[in-house]
């Protein structure tokens, strides 16, 4: 074959190589315009589904800030009913308290004159001891300031007799209402009433001289004379009343004018330290049954009233505590005991550490061996150390 005849065989495949190279270039172009145009989807959807989000994302921003707006409206709201409600109770326990519910124990004239006379009768015999406790006060061993509660003059406690470990809190002078706390922890944490259970006594008290004691409340109302109303903590109810057998009653304190009767407790029982204008200068001690609150024993003890402020019995021994007209430091300089153990010279002149005002209440633990104190609205414990005392 020659030349010629070679090339004339190519000649149609040269031919046919644009047209090739055309269409694959079209097809090439077709297929980059399909893949644009889906960018261009994709592009489009991306943007529609941001411009969504962002919307929203807005929309739930605007939502949860209309939610801690009510929020917070709402704690404003029961900020103001708390504050409302603590009002109403003061209002209501200030009503309560002008308005005190209708006296129903009356006072027997002829049995009270029949407890006066017995009383004298056994005034100032020798006592005979009901258990061998023989220890008297050495000295302060320490104090614990718990807290500031309520007003400058009150008392707290527990159950001297009892196991519990409930604390109970009487603010002022006057007052029918008893704040109670589960345990000491709540009222050392604790500063509001709402967090006590209240108990409504039938009766305002008068002074500071109340007492729990094996699960009742003794305490003192003025309805004419002095009476002692014996009232049950578990059931709300007045178990006994008695006319204080005292005739002509003063202060028995003189550093606190608002107390008359101080009810104590000890190792011994019950006792009710009081004054008269008959020894308007010292102070009388009597011995008191916790069932009937009939008077078994009366002394007149050497322990003036002038600048006592407190008092409480250790091992059927009173100690009386002293300050000055300026409060200063406390001290226990007047001893006296029933029995005649202990001598009132060989008693340890006790010293209280020095505090913020005077004592309104003193409040004798046997179970615990220390004092529950009020001092000008502060709350303050004194565990004692304590001595036989034949080594004093």
């Amino acid at each position: 074959m020659g030349p010629w005849r070679c090339c004339l065989l190519l000649l149609p495949l040269l031919a046919a190589a644009p047209r090739a190279q055309q269409q694959l270039m079209e097809y090439v172009e077709r297929r980059l315009a399909l893949l644009e145009e889906r960018i261009s989807q994709w592009h489009e959807q991306s943007s529609r589904y941001s411009t969504e989000l962002r919307d929203f994302k807005n929309q739930v921003l605007g939502m949860l800030e209309a939610a801690e707006k009510e929020r917070e409206a709402l704690r404003a709201e029961a900020e103001g009913a708390a504050v409302r409600v603590d009002r109403l109770e003061r209002e209501v326990d200030y009503l309560e308290t002008q308005n005190p519910a209708p006296p129903c124990v009356e006072v027997d004239e002829t049995l009270m004159e029949k407890q006066v006379a017995t009383a004298k009768q056994r005034k100032n015999e020798k006592y005979t001891k009901l258990t061998d406790c023989s220890d008297t006060i050495a000295s302060v061993r320490a104090m614990k300031i718990l807290k500031r509660f309520g007003s400058s003059s009150g008392l707290w406690t527990k159950d001297a007799a009892g196991n519990s470990e409930k604390i109970y809190v009487f603010d002022g002078t006057a007052n029918d209402t008893v704040y109670v706390f589960p345990r000491m922890r709540e009222f050392t944490l604790f500063s509001a009433t709402r967090k006590a259970a209240r108990i409504k006594l039938p009766y305002p008290w008068v002074g500071t001289g109340h007492l729990v004691y094996d699960g009742h409340l003794y305490y003192i109302r003025q309805q004419g004379p002095f009476q002692v109303i014996k009232f049950n903590l578990a059931n709300k109810t007045v178990v006994d009343s008695s006319v204080f057998p005292a005739e002509e009653q003063i202060p028995v304190f003189g550093l606190s004018p608002f107390t008359y009767i101080e009810i104590a407790a000890d190792e011994e029982g019950l006792w009710a330290i009081y004054a008269t204008k008959e020894n308007e200068k010292n102070i009388c001690l009597a011995k008191l049954d916790p069932t009937s609150l009939d008077i078994e024993q009366m002394w007149d003890t050497p322990c003036p009233r002038e600048n006592a402020e407190g008092a409480f019995v250790v091992c059927g021994a009173l100690h009386v505590a002293y300050n000055t007209r300026l409060p200063s430091r406390s001290r226990v300089q007047c001893v006296f005991d029933v029995s005649g153990t202990l001598a009132p010279e060989d008693a340890s002149l006790v010293y209280f550490p020095k505090r913020y005002g005077s004592h309104s209440s003193m409040k004798y633990s046997p179970r615990e061996r220390q004092i529950y104190a009020w001092d000008d609205g502060y709350q303050i414990i004194y565990r004692m150390e304590m001595k036989k005392k034949l080594e004093v």
